[in-house]
């Protein structure tokens, strides 16, 4: 029998990767998945006069040219195709099906000040007691009441709203839905009810006539359209699978513990626990902790920490200088630095600043703390502070659950990052164990293969 090959198209802030997953053991409950990568590709943000766009045209080029050179590859053992991007953002679609302009990305200014001014009309504690979700300016809801209050004719105009992994369904099969993992995150769902909340469209005047039937993992979309499969050369089905690259990544684990937590680990790091249902305490409310769906229906519990951008962005900058970096190399001159001052990675004036170098010197500066000397120490100060904060918001889990944590699996990118790793450990002082690099490609082939089997049967 020949085994089935799934395609994950694995879409993050910074790149996007098309892997192939070959399943070899097919019936077992933890079948044997080995990953191939066929495609690796960029991703940016584009600053165009006021605004911050994510290149969606470049995007879902990039996902076609992935598609074709998988086909040529595989042919017609490929059964399936599945989505999974970032949070929050969203696309537009008219009358006509069309998409409206460019995503607006998540780090753009414009929900600047929207939080305080959504809270004027939805008190925050019954905000909470419906969504559930950490309050974060960059979240969907914040942005459409920037759109509505500043009456943008996008918004006026538009029929359908589509997240970003519902948009690249959308123009793959000609099928619209919302996705319950990714609508999690918009801050619009009831983390109840599952489905889209009245009085929050209600109090904020949102236009809920845009959001689409929520659809869950497993969902089928269907083929792909004709003029798709004419340009990368074959057909497969398109399945809905936790399309939030979190809740992907959490399907890839086979876990050993019952007293564990999980930090996700890319550029954001999203540390908390997995739930049977949300929790919506007070003491949830203070520490500011999210309610998002998993694949199978249960809740992660968790908060959003900026996570690796940070030293992304060090990155980027340094080699505009011309300046290459081996990422191994620099840990390992990271591990020797004694630089150990610690910054907030979730201050303001890391999200977007025009350097982040200066925005870090200034940050300590300010603070009458030393500036780093070197790269090493700049990579040093990130992993530190990373692990602080992470020790912080195990503490922070713990009061809400009571429970004790004793294990924390790292999973993603982030996993690499063997110094990270290490002070993780000592300052949240359990036991750290390194999931997949690649768990949410693993975990979007586990439910593309989950839905061939119940298929099957």
């Amino acid at each position: 029998m020949i085994s089935p090959i799934y395609i994950a198209a694995d879409f993050g802030a910074g790149s996007g990767r098309i892997m192939a997953g070959i399943i070899e053991t097919q019936y077992d409950k933890n079948p044997k998945i080995i990953l191939e990568e066929i495609y690796r590709f960029s991703n940016r943000q584009i600053t165009l006069g006021d605004r911050v766009y994510w290149d969606f045209l470049a995007l879902f080029d990039e996902l076609k040219t992935g598609l074709r050179k998988a086909f040529a590859r595989y042919g017609n053992k490929i059964v399936s195709i599945g989505i999974d991007t970032w949070g929050v953002d969203y696309g537009l679609i008219d009358a006509n099906g069309r998409l409206i302009e460019n995503p607006v990305c998540y780090r753009d200014s414009r929900t600047k000040g929207f939080v305080e001014k959504a809270f004027e009309i939805l008190p925050k504690k019954d905000f909470y007691s419906s969504a559930g979700n950490q309050f974060m300016e960059i979240n969907t809801v914040f942005q459409l009441l920037s759109s509505s209050l500043r009456k943008e004719p996008s918004l006026e105009i538009a029929e359908k709203l589509l997240f970003m992994p519902d948009l690249f369904n959308y123009f793959l099969t000609g099928k619209t839905a919302n996705e319950y993992t990714i609508a999690s995150t918009s801050q619009l769902l009831n983390s109840q009810t599952k489905k889209y909340d009245d009085t929050i469209f209600d109090k904020l005047s949102l236009p809920k006539r845009l959001m689409q039937e929520i659809v869950f993992p497993g969902h089928l979309y269907g083929d792909l359209l004709p003029s798709i499969q004419q340009e990368i050369g074959g057909n497969a089905k398109v399945i809905a699978v936790g399309s939030h690259d979190t809740a992907s990544a959490l399907a890839s684990l086979s876990l050993q513990s019952e007293s564990w937590a999980f930090i996700s680990s890319g550029t954001w790091s999203l540390m908390g626990i997995v739930s049977d249902s949300p929790i919506q305490t007070q003491i949830a409310i203070d520490y500011d902790f999210t309610n998002e769906g998993t694949v199978d229906g249960k809740i992660r519990f968790l908060k959003n920490i900026t996570g690796l951008w940070i030293i992304q962005s060090l990155i980027k900058e340094w080699e505009k200088e011309d300046k290459k970096f081996d990422y191994s190399s620099l840990i390992e001159k990271a591990e020797k630095s004694d630089y150990h001052e610690i910054i907030d990675v979730d201050d303001i004036v890391f999200a977007n600043p025009y350097s982040m170098r200066k925005a870090i010197n200034e940050y300590l500066s300010y603070r009458n703390l030393p500036v780093p000397a070197s790269h090493a120490d700049y990579m040093r100060l990130v992993c530190e502070s990373l692990a602080d904060k992470y020790a912080k918001v195990k503490s922070q889990l713990e009061s809400c659950t009571g429970s004790i944590i004793d294990t924390i699996y790292i999973i993603g990118g982030g996993s690499r990052n063997r110094l990270l790793n290490r002070l993780t450990a000592e300052k949240c002082a359990c036991r750290v164990n390194l999931g997949e690099v690649e768990a949410t490609a693993t975990g979007n082939i586990l439910v593309q293969h989950r839905h061939n089997i119940t298929k099957l049967h």
